[in-house]
């Protein structure tokens, strides 16, 4: 493997990455103090925890991986934590959809499709990168 690209691939736009994790705890702002409503009992409780989930699995993405001394494996490591956040968006989704409702409502859809927005372009940017790393071993 190249280690130049390995070590690009995991240089992270500092830019991107405060703006993702600003987005994500106006997220977390809007679901504790906002006016949200479900018609599910304990929707509001679970959404707040996939929520968190959601920013401790980005979170994961954007470690340092040094401490892993094959360069493959570095890689690997990265698509695994990429593939766990893509998890928690896609479950966190499946509990957006039974909110309904609220004064903050349509602030916390807009803000969310765009921090998904957002988070999609990072996540499929480095999962390329990776892709074609490991492909190159073969």
């Amino acid at each position: 493997m190249d280690a130049q690209r390995i070590k690009e691939s995991f240089a992270f736009d500092l830019k991107v990455t405060a703006r993702l994790q600003q987005q994500w705890v106006g997220l977390i702002e809007q679901s504790v103090w906002g006016e949200i409503k479900s018609e599910k009992i304990g929707a509001l409780g679970r959404l707040r925890k996939r929520l968190l989930e959601l920013g401790e699995n980005l979170a994961s993405v954007t470690r340092s991986r040094q401490w892993i001394p094959s360069e493959r494996e570095r890689v690997k490591s990265a698509m695994a934590a990429s593939l766990n956040l893509r998890d928690s968006l896609q479950q966190f989704e499946r509990l957006a959809q039974t909110l309904n409702g609220g004064a903050d409502f349509p602030a916390f859809e807009r803000d969310f499709l765009q921090f998904r927005s957002d988070l999609l372009r990072f996540i499929e940017h480095h999962e390329a990168i990776w892709c074609d790393l490991l492909e190159s071993q073969y």
